[in-house]
């Protein structure tokens, strides 16, 4: 499970706009920065989250720990 500070970190190391993940991901910019304003594990259905976190990693995010134990991310840029 990913934490809002997780999604913020990567969107942040991809110098990606939340309009950005928004339509990679098909879910509103409004919900996503609601997201990332939660440091914990987000108030939203698994499936929201789901889609974020495959459109964050198919931009080059590994996301590594637990939301209880290290939560992080990891760049693997991809090559332009």
């Amino acid at each position: 499970m990913l934490t809002g500070v997780q999604i913020r970190a990567a969107r942040s190391a991809l110098g990606m706009s939340a309009e950005r993940l928004a339509a990679l991901s098909g879910i509103a910019t409004k919900t996503i920065r609601r997201i990332e304003s939660e440091d914990g594990i987000p108030h939203s259905t698994a499936s929201t989250l789901a889609k974020i976190q495959t459109a964050l990693e198919a931009a080059g995010i590994q996301f590594v720990g637990s939301p209880d134990d290290a939560p992080g991310i990891r760049i693997h840029l991809r090559p332009a």
